[in-house]
């Protein structure tokens, strides 16, 4: 079961980077969304529990995650390496970097960078 953590007054569902891979809508469902219920804000999961087709961009794959995040409002940070992802597409870089300038999905090499992001006075900051 995933812990759901405090950065800064914030709770944080933390997800292992041992668990299952997320392969479908269904599958962030159960996994990301329902484990929220714990109740986090953040949902951070590692970028290796990530089906690739959530990296390419004209499955489809990634948009249904994120309107599934939304409609429960809640918040996805995708932790991690994502270099050979962006390698490979054209479009990734620029969600990434759009999704880095808002608050609701971030894009983060680590959890000190989403600490770093939830500090008080860090709402300007970006991580492109």
């Amino acid at each position: 079961m995933p812990d759901v953590v405090e950065h800064h007054g914030v709770p944080v569902l933390v997800c292992a980077a041992d668990g299952a891979t997320i392969a479908t809508v269904q599958d962030a469902l159960d996994q990301l969304i329902g484990a929220a219920f714990q109740g986090a804000e953040i949902v951070a999961v590692p970028s290796t529990r990530l089906d690739d087709r959530f990296f390419d961009l004209s499955t489809g794959f990634a948009g249904e995650v994120l309107q599934k995040f939304a409609n429960y409002r809640l918040r996805l940070v995708v932790v991690g390496d994502i270099g050979r992802h962006l390698a490979a597409s054209s479009a990734l870089p620029d969600l990434v970097r759009e999704a880095n300038r808002g608050r609701d999905i971030w894009f983060l090499p680590d959890l000190d960078a989403l600490v770093d992001r939830l500090a008080p006075g860090a709402a300007g900051r970006t991580a492109d």
